[in-house]
């Protein structure tokens, strides 16, 4: 048993403080320390949860707990009296999905044993705040001062000081007590015995601990438990522990005496474990942080003080751009989860606090490593190499065909056939190739030639799988599509689809003999020449093509206009305006069709959709240059000129071939012959009808668009009537047909295609036009330069929040706003 340790140490925080403000000022001059007010709340982080779901209406827990250095539980502040002692929660990820375990798990009380006196905390002068890498409490009575203060000591666990000050002249016995319970409701509806009556939840107690077990769950939607799953308290000072199993919750107690004059100084240590494995491997730097704290507790502030000093301090910015940014770092550093289960290195995800976004995706992670490369380029570089511990080689299993393949998104646990039982990792597509733009910036900011070669290999390989797998037609202009998959294709490698008729008369006109009858008129169906026949009949009400999700999401933009997605009254004001209401003849100008990529052997490869995407050969143009820059570094002359010369030719052939004259703008080109293939000529047409959409500025993104080309697309992006909305540069024009402001990417802002379209206009000069958006930016979207947590999306028209909380690719490329056009 671990012997007890009371730690009486005078000034004990006054000497963290000093020895911390001479390191910083044995450094460059620093604007912003991680003390300083500006730094202060800038994310809400107070909230007192009552159940294990506290969903808001788009799936978000509803408060913004404090998470560091990659573990996997964090916590709040408490918003009202009842919590004042405990920092409340605390939230865990359990595998895959961030739930609150407590209100308040360990609640302090003290009484003064003379009088037999309890403290009321909610009578004290009260300081309570986050500030970056720490949460504090503050409170001052007439004979004492209480501090307590939670950092993060690891990817594990986080440590409590607690300092309690003797303001008198004479000595203070007091008993001092932490109590807490488990949580009992599940959600809004339920209690947790009626959602998971079989999920056991046990406490256990020890001189100095208590060990909270969670029993095996595999709840593939909502809770995922191994049979060793535990959450841990570990104190600084022996305590006697009275455990309710009933009611499960537990009070600690105990005794001690603080002279006049004098603090009292306690630890204690808050970990969560997946399994037992952790739990052990841990337990030597719980023992050492409860011998030397002080250590760890400078060591997080010494850390944090290095992000800021790398992230923030630069250059002259306002205090409002200075906060966002810190929010921003903040937001980054609190979706790092270090590596557990099949994420074998540590990565940032999308959000802690959105239901479905506990996992690392390609593009995400692209973006949130070339904005990470600026303050903690080692976790920019695990975040990437995270992803490509999964990159598809030759000798896989499943998919050997897609060799070099990103696939989308990794978590946790694996799926069914990978041997795992989860259900979010994703194979059906990958996602746009900005791998190479992310590794180059973490070489510009660490000059480390040693990862270039360690990742130049695979992003060649990557680039090849798109021409192999994803060019249809041969003819050097790739598509986005879809994998050979399950929920694609049968087991014959046919395509796959579900159609809907509402109407015998409109049954009549197709066979489907072949198809099975489902529920609501819908049928099963597979083949590719069916696929066709039931597309040029047009008499459909609805379908719905598995590759045509798998494509939408490899494009990243899930539910864009061009990809054929527009709503049923939308369609009908579209034929309205073009058809004299012929929704049949409509229907075609919004129906994609795929096509299957088959090798020499007639094996399938995958799925392209039918239609070349501007973006999509914009970034492989982009990373062209960028292959050709590592090809230089790394002495590799002959192959450097290559990448070159090709990155010239598909930038010619984009401006030829995606560009449309009438309307000034870049749009992608849609395959009407499958057969027919030139890479000299333009084929098929450009998808005009579809509205335009933010791929249309991302040749100027990439420097490669024609200068003329460039300044009408610019008109475009700044008129008002187009795309320079309240929130500007959304994800679909005012124009588009299937703009709607509140649809996910048919309206929404996204901030990186914000960012992107600010570097568009930068690149041809245009920089006082892309820093009056930035500001617009700043200035409307809600929350943004308050203490709100940065979200997914934002209201184009009206700014307000929209999807995930604490989103982590609109932090990233609001941190590169900051540093690029925040001056």
């Amino acid at each position: 048993m671990m012997k007890s340790l009371i730690f009486l140490r005078i000034g004990l925080c006054l000497w963290i403080s000093l020895s911390f403000s001479a390191l910083a000022k044995s450094n460059s001059p620093i604007e912003i320390t991680i003390e300083h007010p500006i730094a202060r709340n800038v994310i809400d982080r107070t909230g007192i949860p009552y159940q294990h779901k506290e969903y808001d209406s788009y799936q978000n827990q509803k408060f913004n707990p404090l998470f560091d250095l990659g573990a996997w539980h964090g916590f709040l502040l408490p918003d009202d009296k009842s919590g004042y002692g405990a920092f409340s929660g605390p939230m865990i990820i359990a595998q895959e999905y961030s739930l609150f375990i407590a209100d308040k798990l360990e609640l302090l009380g003290i009484i003064d044993s003379k009088n037999n006196t309890k403290l009321d905390f909610s009578k004290a002068t009260v300081a309570i705040y986050s500030q970056p890498g720490a949460l504090i409490q503050q409170y001052s009575f007439s004979q004492f001062d209480v501090m307590l203060e939670l950092h993060f000591i690891s990817n594990r666990t986080a440590l409590i000081s607690t300092s309690i000050k003797n303001k008198t002249s004479s000595q203070k016995s007091l008993q001092l007590s932490w109590n807490g319970a488990l949580l009992s409701k599940w959600d809004d509806r339920r209690s947790v015995e009626s959602a998971l009556p079989n999920w056991s939840r046990t406490i256990v107690a020890n001189e100095n601990s208590l060990i909270i077990n969670f029993g095996k769950t595999r709840e593939i939607w909502d809770v995922l438990t191994s049979d060793s799953s535990q959450y841990n308290i570990t104190r600084s000072i022996a305590s006697t522990t009275q455990v309710n199993p009933i009611k499960k919750s537990y009070t600690s107690t105990a005794n001690v005496k603080i002279e006049a004059h004098t603090s009292l100084e306690l630890f204690t240590t808050q970990s969560y474990f997946h399994n037992e494995h952790e739990a052990n491997k841990e337990q030597a730097a719980i023992n050492d942080a409860l011998a030397e704290p002080e250590k760890y507790i400078l060591a997080s502030r010494a850390r944090w003080q290095t992000y800021l000093d790398k992230g923030i301090n630069i250059g002259e910015k306002t205090d409002k751009q200075k906060r966002v940014a810190i929010k921003s770092i903040e937001t980054l550093i609190g979706n790092w989860r270090s590596a557990a289960g099949n994420l074998l290195h540590d990565s940032v995800t999308p959000s802690v606090t959105a239901r479905w976004f506990n996992g690392t995706w390609a593009w995400d992670s692209w973006k949130h490593a070339y904005a990470m490369a600026s303050f903690t380029p080692s976790l920019a570089k695990n975040n990437v190499r995270a992803m490509f511990d999964y990159q598809v080689k030759d000798n896989d299993t499943i998919r050997p065909k897609d060799h070099g393949m990103m696939i989308d998104a990794i978590f946790y646990n694996k799926d069914n056939p990978r041997g795992g039982d989860g259900g979010n990792w994703n194979e059906r597509n990958s996602k746009p190739p900005l791998a190479s733009w992310a590794v180059w910036q973490i070489f510009l900011a660490s000059k480390d030639v040693n990862f270039i070669k360690e990742m130049f290999p695979k992003l060649q390989q990557y680039h090849q799988w798109w021409y192999r797998n994803r060019d249809h037609n041969q003819n050097g202009l790739v598509e986005y599509g879809a994998t050979k998959h399950r929920f694609h294709n049968d087991e014959k490698s046919n395509i796959s689809f579900k159609v809907q008729y509402l109407t015998s008369s409109k049954l009549k006109s197709v066979d489907l003999k072949q198809c099975k009858a489902a529920n609501e008129h819908w049928y099963h169906c597979s083949g590719m020449a069916l696929y066709h026949q039931i597309i040029s009949n047009g008499q459909y009400d609805d379908i719905d093509i598995g590759a045509q999700h798998g494509a939408a999401w490899e494009s990243g933009m899930d539910n864009a206009a061009r990809f054929g997605f527009i709503t049923p009254s939308q369609l009908s004001i579209y034929a309205t305006q073009h058809y004299q209401g012929n929704i049949e003849q409509a229907h075609k100008d919004w129906q994609v069709l795929f096509y299957e990529n088959r090798d020499a052997s007639g094996a399938l490869l995958g799925f392209s959709i039918n239609q070349e995407s501007v973006e999509l050969n914009t970034y492989l143009a982009h990373e062209k240059t960028l292959l050709a820059n590592m090809a230089e570094l790394l002495q590799q002359t002959k192959l450097a000129q290559h990448y070159r010369e090709a990155a010239k030719v598909l930038a010619a052939r984009i401006n030829q071939c995606f560009y449309d004259d009438d309307s000034g703008f870049y749009y992608d080109r849609e395959i009407l012959n499958p057969e027919e293939s030139s890479t000299k000529t333009c084929t098929g047409k450009l998808l005009t009808k579809r509205g335009k959409g933010p791929e249309g500025w991302s040749p100027l993104w990439a420097n490669i668009a024609d200068k003329d080309k460039a300044s009408r697309v610019k008109d475009i992006m700044l008129n008002e009537k187009e795309f320079n909305t309240k929130v500007p540069l959304g994800t679909a024009a005012l124009s588009n047909p299937a703009y709607d402001a509140d649809i996910y990417w048919r309206g929404r802002v996204w901030l990186d295609q914000v960012y992107f379209g600010l570097i568009a206009l930068e690149n041809y000069g245009y920089f006082t036009e892309a820093k009056s958006l930035s500001k617009k930016l700043l200035k409307n979207a809600e929350g943004l330069s308050e203490d709100g947590a940065i979200r997914e999306n934002y209201n184009p028209e009206t700014g307000a929040v929209q999807g995930a909380t604490n989103f982590s690719w609109s932090a990233a490329h609001l941190l590169m706003i900051y540093h690029e056009f925040s001056h």
